[in-house]
């Protein structure tokens, strides 16, 4: 055994692949029969292109017609898809495209958050923000700064509450729609309804942005100028009371608006 372990490191050291024994070798293998038959010779194969065509050119017989008619092409039926399978094929489209297509959800808008007291000062009545959400006290400035607008306009510096303040949202949970056009119908139709419990109002103050948003449908572009309210009538927009007072060049444009609109209550007895 260590004879054949030697013998075939010899061999793999020439890089000798096969060999045969010329004896019989003591606890071989059998040889097998294939691999003593002799190498046959391959014959090389003569391309196709170089094998010469021999042209046989027969005179054609007599009565028989020099061309032949060339045989027919054969038909290949193409399959064509039905009305069905386009129809089928033009579903399964339409719902791959809607299921790659990202759904989007519609933003859903929060609701607005103001408070607003309603006053009377002789023959205006006044649709006031409270800048904290709270009834005005006697020594707040921003009430004492309403009592200024309303001497310089010729008005009672007092005015009377009508009403409870409108807090918004009205409600903190529920499905109620409580978006920005709910509180525009909601503020509308409750100062219409206050003021018709009251005597016929020549103008209606809208102080601060929440009152000209939500009862006079506009915004601050109006701001010291004249509204016409369908159910309200006319109306009249000023900035609101914190506002000004962080503000104070906006009281002169105030002032000047003042002028022209106070002649609608002038004529009013207070």
């Amino acid at each position: 055994m260590i004879a054949e372990l030697r013998r075939r490191a010899y061999l793999s050291a020439m890089q000798v692949a096969s060999w045969l024994p010329r004896v019989d070798l003591p606890f071989a293998a059998p040889s097998r029969p294939e691999l003593l038959e002799p190498l046959q010779e391959a014959v090389p194969e003569v391309p196709a292109a170089d094998v010469p065509v021999a042209r046989v050119s027969a005179a054609p017989a007599q009565g028989e017609s020099v061309s032949k008619p060339a045989q027919e092409r054969p038909k290949i039926e193409v399959p064509r898809p039905s009305v069905a399978t386009r129809e089928a094929k033009t579903v399964s489209a339409d719902a791959a495209a809607e299921a790659a297509t990202p759904v989007v959800k519609a933003a859903v808008t929060p609701p607005p958050r103001f408070a607003l007291q309603l006053l009377r000062a002789g023959a205006c009545a006044v649709l006031v923000e409270l800048p904290t959400g709270e009834p005005f006290q006697s020594r707040d400035p921003s009430y004492l700064l309403l009592k200024d607008l309303l001497r310089a306009a010729d008005l009672p510096d007092s005015p009377q509450l009508i009403g409870e303040p409108v807090r918004w949202p009205l409600l903190v949970r529920g499905n109620m729609d409580q978006g920005p056009s709910a509180a525009l119908e909601f503020i509308q139709s409750f100062v219409g309804a206050r003021l018709e419990e009251q005597e016929p109002c020549a103008c209606l103050w809208l102080v601060g942005l929440p009152a000209i948003r939500f009862a006079g449908d506009a915004d601050a572009e109006v701001y010291n100028r004249e509204l016409q309210i369908e159910g309200l009538g006319a109306a009249w927009a000023l900035p609101g009371l914190e506002l000004l007072m962080d503000e104070p060049e906006r009281k002169a444009e105030l002032w000047q608006a003042m002028r022209r609109v106070r002649q609608r209550w002038m004529s009013q007895p207070q």
